[in-house]
């Protein structure tokens, strides 16, 4: 699509080949033999912890705000958009409630416009963060998907909630505390 698009443009293109790196293409053909795997609990290795990363912060003068960056998905069809850019399905911001980054199978989130949805169970039920977050990743599986979400609220408070077996997360409170995680049992 995107070479369709230069071409119709009039701008100067490069044979395909071009951006194929040994590193790609490896991550590639191991893709596509793991979605051929049954189980699972195969997949858990080091090798395969990379992706999204995601911030959500509280300032001094009670402003909250959320970033959230994609490791993408690889061999995904051109065109395809995942929930990082779309606000409020990967990553919102709210002074009034809270701030949320997201983390997992977009298209999901994307339905569910997951990190708009806590902060509106936030404000409309008056629900804290930690019951939001577990309504709307409770959401998200019963259609399939699967995911974490790190979340502040406006005083303070922060909930980082998943339905996967593990998610690498970490908090630093005002007073320079430190805890990082990985597993529920952390």
């Amino acid at each position: 699509g995107a070479d369709q698009f230069a071409i119709e443009q009039g701008l100067d293109t490069v044979d395909n080949s071009y951006f194929i790196t040994e590193r790609r293409r490896t991550q590639l053909l191991k893709n596509k033999t793991l979605s051929q795997i049954k189980n699972k609990k195969k997949l858990l290795s080091p090798d395969s912890k990379f992706g999204t990363v995601g911030c959500v912060a509280l300032d001094k003068n009670g402003n909250l705000s959320a970033g959230t960056s994609t490791g993408g998905r690889s061999n995904k069809k051109w065109g395809r958009v995942g929930d990082v850019p779309i606000i409020g399905a990967g990553n919102y911001a709210n002074n009034n409630t809270c701030a949320i980054s997201a983390t997992g199978w977009g298209e999901f989130f994307i339905r569910n416009v997951v990190a708009y949805d806590i902060s509106c169970l936030v404000e409309y039920k008056k629900l804290n963060i930690k019951e939001a977050t577990k309504i709307s990743l409770d959401k998200v599986k019963k259609l399939g998907g699967s995911g974490g979400v790190i979340v502040l609220d406006k005083f303070g408070n922060y909930a980082m909630e998943f339905n996967t077996k593990g998610m690498y997360r970490g908090v630093k409170d005002s007073k320079g505390n430190f805890k990082v995680s990985i597993f529920k049992s952390d």
